[in-house]
């Protein structure tokens, strides 16, 4: 099963995004993005369509745990 804060810790990483890159472009405070990317705050679908939009995803890419 994947995890989606490792998921999104990669895409952005593999990026060269930091944690303020990511909050600039979604509007958010950096604590409130860390919290969603180590799941601590809960991800509602119109956030998660606009982070998946800044990797050319869709939400389903990132955020839909597979189960092997």
């Amino acid at each position: 099963m994947k995890e989606t804060y490792q998921t999104l810790q990669k895409l952005r990483l593999e990026e060269n995004y930091t944690y303020q890159d990511m909050a600039e472009k979604l509007n958010i405070s950096k604590c409130y993005y860390w919290q969603i990317e180590h799941k601590k705050r809960r991800l509602y679908y119109d956030l998660a369509k606009r982070i998946a939009a800044i990797f050319h995803l869709k939400p389903d890419d990132i955020f839909f745990d597979e189960i092997e």
